[in-house]
């Protein structure tokens, strides 16, 4: 499977970075207490920050809120998912645990200010691409919707597009049945390229200390804008 970032995303942000977690031979399951108690803590400490500070505020949130604007998608209906989860955060409306996965998924999203999304490799297609999304770029979310997410970040295999910083689908999520899987973090374009590396090596680390198994990670960039996984 090749992994490609599109050059029509890095003609719009040069300076775009993806990092790529590849996970094999994991074991998926219900989150365990240590996980579950630093979830529910840093949401109850977000929350006090946020009666001060609004989720716009947040360093990594500007910077993804000005990227959807240079993309061209519309803010008023449509925001990156980390924005998301911290509006539900201020308003007391804290993440219940669902399974290891997701859980250290939208703590790492919350813990660094970006959008991050977990997908079953054992459902993905045929190549990758992560390219701008348009009129015809639509899937099944998580969300309960049927999601059309033109001027938006798209991940597509063979078969469709199937992610976002918006929002993931429904086909290619991740249960406690997944081994094998691909993070995609949507790094701030402002990071240097081996912070984006040491972030994203250093989350495949603390991954596979829950999960077991095996990560390699890269960082897709201007000069490097494919992996062979």
């Amino acid at each position: 499977m090749i992994i490609k970032l599109d050059n029509s995303l890095l003609q719009v942000e040069p300076t775009l970075k993806i990092g790529i977690i590849h996970y094999t031979k994991i074991v998926v399951t219900s989150s365990p207490q240590m996980l579950k108690g630093r979830l529910q803590l840093f949401q109850e400490q977000l929350f006090f920050e946020m009666e001060e500070k609004s989720a716009t505020e947040f360093e990594g949130i500007k910077e993804w809120r000005t990227l959807w604007k240079k993309l061209g998608a519309d803010l008023n209906r449509y925001r990156p998912s980390v924005e998301a989860l911290y509006r539900r955060i201020a308003k007391q409306n804290y993440i219940t645990p669902l399974h290891s996965a997701v859980d250290l998924n939208n703590f790492f999203s919350m813990r660094y200010e970006i959008p991050m999304g977990i997908y079953d490799l054992g459902k993905i297609h045929g190549d990758v691409t992560i390219s701008l999304g348009n009129e015809k770029t639509t899937y099944e979310g998580l969300n309960g919707r049927e999601n059309n997410i033109k001027n938006i970040l798209a991940l597509s295999d063979t078969t469709g597009p199937f992610g976002s910083p918006f929002v993931d689908s429904v086909r290619t999520a991740v249960t406690e049945e997944t081994t094998n899987a691909i993070h995609i973090v949507f790094l701030r374009p402002s990071i240097n390229l081996e912070e984006g590396r040491k972030l994203v090596e250093s989350m495949g680390t603390m991954f596979t200390q829950i999960h077991g198994g095996d990560a390699s990670a890269i960082v897709l960039h201007n000069d490097f804008n494919e992996w062979r996984i």
